[in-house]
């Protein structure tokens, strides 16, 4: 807002307006920097504007020329739509012209067809009048006045024909079904399609083929019931069964589908599907009934229950049931088997009939709900169920009666038990997976796992449970005795002998079992993966969690080989280990200098010690695994390492002692390294650590042994000490002034 002009605000105003002075010529002088470019712009466009002044004419000769030539496109576009009309009229005039035409060639046709019995040409002319607008011809009748009475009466007659055809050939089919005429059968078939009798000419053929299939099956039956028991086929022959019937209507499917699609068209299997598998599902009741009452499978399995429920009874013969599983899992696998072929078909129906992905998977969701609530589904669970109460106690009882009759053969490092046992899981596994049924095959892992964990896993530890015998002095003697009295033809060995040589082959049994665990879980997961290689993962899911199970398994075997080891440590190792290292203490570690030099040639502590360890492990080695004798030398060593730290601590050295005791220390590591595969240099870390302490020439030595920089030093500074004092050459001065 401009401010009132007076006295005292004169200064004020003279101010601003020097300001606005000097921002506008700050602005002209901008203007006046942009002159000449300003210039040299206006001369170029002075320079195009004749040429800008022929572009607007051609401009205007152009938009003359595109208005002229949109009035032709126009006038052209008009007539175009005319002559489309014209066309379609005459098109429109001549279909229907020939529909009169046809219409009256179909009425005369029909006629003669029906007097000569030609029903596959009255078919066809009733086809063709079907096929034509009823609507179009009765409109064509009220136009043309003349030909009025002619068309109306051809059509009367081609529906009065079409009626009498409808019934003639229904009459004939029935005819043929009653005299098994097969070729009358597919003559008339296929004339219903043509007289617009789709739905009703599948289903009587359907259940034609139904007729037969039952038939068949009936026959298959009664041949089973009446088999004799040698028969070689008689322990499967309701499987047999079961198969013939899944493999007729499968051959029904291949022979017929490409008849039903030519005629009927694609898109209607699963109706037929649908019609057969009801009858399949009538005869896979009496079948499944007939093998129930045959074989006796609620008695068995009601004996099965009374029997593991305490209530007494009668026990069955895991022998006896052993056929009767596998049939079966094979009658269920043939089951899985056919219901893969009808959904292949299916499939295979709908991709030609549709394109649409939604409908097509809406039509697989309907088959898979209609054989889901099929009668042939609820009697597959029904078997599965008695299947899987037989198989439970087949396996549980097969086990029990393999570990009862466990026996050792001196020439194995295992008994009988691990070998029958693992078969037998195995094959109760395998014949799971044969099944074809993901729920089948987890419950039998589960139950594997379980009788692994449980009563395999508690008999071994029960065995290890009541220790390793005393006995002789020396394994070596007792297993030399024990092959000797076996070269004799009889066994004759004392019990202490016969339980030492079971505790090691149980001991070997556990080892083994861990491995057969680890092998079967590979083999199982790879035979899983063949057998349903299109499980989804709600299926995988639920494999991979039963597998898992056999991890427990391991982690319970390896709990029971280490509590063994440790009753092999209590009762051969620490006994025997103890008084020979406590020789340690009755001798003298003051050496002199003549008592070193024979000590570098004789070392016989270390040499006497050596020859009882080779001793005590040459009896162990042809005995037990690999795995477990390396975990004994392993016990063997933390033993004696532990046991001479202790006697090394209570004697006292001078520095040809210490170098004595290094030495020895070193021979005998060296030793217990050549006897296994395992790495036992962290076990003798603390002894040689001490046996260094022990052998420095200098204290001031040990600072640099065991000092802050010292790399992997296992002992304390307070232990440092303690073992340098055991030097009587050292000045207990030096070593308390020591810095670690």
């Amino acid at each position: 807002m401009d401010l009132a002009v007076t006295e005292e605000n004169c200064p004020e105003i003279l101010e601003r307006l020097q300001e606005a002075e000097v921002t506008i010529n700050k602005q002209l002088n901008h203007i006046l920097s942009r002159h000449y470019h300003v210039e040299s712009k206006l001369q170029n466009i002075s320079k195009v504007l004749p040429n800008v002044v022929v572009i607007r004419a051609e401009s205007e000769k152009f938009r003359d020329m595109i208005n002229h030539t949109n009035d032709l496109a126009e006038k052209v576009s008009a007539k175009v739509r005319h002559l489309d009309l014209a066309r379609s009229r005459v098109c429109e005039c001549q279909s229907r012209v020939n529909d009169i035409l046809d219409l009256q060639l179909c009425s005369q046709g029909v006629a003669t067809a029906l007097k000569n019995e030609d029903y596959e040409q009255g078919a066809a002319h009733v086809h063709r009048y079907l096929s034509m607008d009823q609507k179009l011809l009765e409109r064509t009748a009220e136009d043309v006045s003349g030909d009025r009475t002619t068309i109306t009466s051809s059509l009367a007659t081609l529906q009065q024909a079409a009626l009498e055809l409808r019934t003639v050939v229904t009459h004939k089919f029935d005819e043929a079904v009653k005299s098994e005429d097969l070729a009358s059968v597919e003559r008339f078939f296929k004339i219903f399609p043509l007289l617009g009798m789709h739905s009703e000419g599948l289903k009587k053929f359907c259940l034609y083929l139904c007729s037969k299939l039952q038939e068949t099956s009936q026959k298959n039956l009664k041949s089973a019931l009446d088999i004799k028991n040698s028969d070689k086929r008689a322990p499967v022959i309701f499987a047999d069964t079961i198969t013939l019937l899944f493999e007729g209507i499968a051959r029904i499917v291949e022979i017929h589908q490409p008849i039903i699609e030519t005629y009927y068209g694609p898109g209607r299997l699963f109706t037929s599907i649908t019609i057969l598998q009801k009858e399949c599902d009538r005869q896979i009741k009496k079948i499944i009934a007939e093998f129930m009452k045959h074989r006796n499978i609620s008695k068995k399995v009601q004996t099965i229950n009374d029997y593991l429920r305490k209530q007494g009874g009668e026990k069955a013969d895991p022998k006896e049931l052993d056929l009767l599983l596998g049939e079966i899992t094979i009658m269920h696998a043939r089951s899985e088997l056919y219901i893969r072929f009808l959904r292949r078909r299916i499939s295979s129906d709908l991709e030609i009939s549709t394109t649409d992905t939604t409908q097509r998977k809406a039509s697989i969701n309907d088959f898979e709900t209609f054989v889901n609530n099929s009668e042939l589904a609820r009697s597959m669970q029904e078997l599965l169920g008695a299947y899987l109460a037989l198989e439970r106690y087949f396996l549980e009882e097969s086990v029990n009666k393999a570990i009862g009759m466990d026996v050792l053969d001196q020439e194995q490092q295992t008994s009988s038990m691990v070998d029958d046992v693992f078969f037998i899981v195995k094959k109760c596994v395998r014949r799971a997976i044969s099944s074809w049924s993901i729920d089948g095959v987890c419950a039998v892992v589960n139950m594997a796992c379980g009788n692994l964990e449980g009563e395999f896993t508690s008999r071994l530890r029960n065995r290890l449970r009541q220790g390793y015998p005393a006995g002789y002095l020396d394994l070596a003697q007792a297993y030399n005795a024990l092959q000797t009295s076996f070269q004799h033809g009889r066994l004759q060995t004392s019990d202490t002998e016969q339980g030492r040589l079971m505790f090691l082959a149980y001991l070997n049994n556990t080892d083994v079992s861990i491995e057969y665990v680890e092998t079967l879980g590979k083999s199982l997961n790879m035979e899983i993966n063949q057998a349903f290689s299109n499980m989804q993962d709600k299926e995988r899911g639920k494999v991979d969690s039963c597998l898992a199970g056999l991890k427990s398994v391991t982690h319970s075997l390896r709990a029971v080989i280490d509590y063994g080891l440790q009753q092999l440590r209590a009762s051969a190792v620490k006994p025997r280990v103890t008084p020979w290292v406590d020789v340690f203490l009755s001798i003298n570690h003051h050496i002199n200098e003549d008592e070193l030099l024979r000590y570098e040639t004789d070392e016989p502590f270390v040499q006497t010690l050596i020859q009882h360890l080779e001793g005590l492990l040459h009896g162990f080695k042809d005995i037990l695994t690999a795995s477990n004798y390396d975990a004994l030398i392993g016990i063997l060593t933390a033993e004696v390492t532990a046991r001479l730290e202790k006697v090394v601590l209570k004697c006292t050295f001078n520095r040809a002692g210490g170098l004595i005791l290094d030495k020895e220390i070193r021979s005998l590591a060296s030793y217990l390294a050549s006897a296994t595969s395992w790495s036992v240099r962290d076990k003798f870390a603390r002894l040689m650590q001490i046996a260094t302490i022990l052998s420095v020439e200098k204290v001031e030595e040990l600072a640099d042994y065991c000092g802050a920089d010292a790399i992997a030093w296992r002992l304390t500074p307070q232990e440092v000490r303690k073992i340098a004092g055991l030097r009587i050459d050292l000045k207990s001065e030096d070593i308390k002034r020591l810095k670690l």
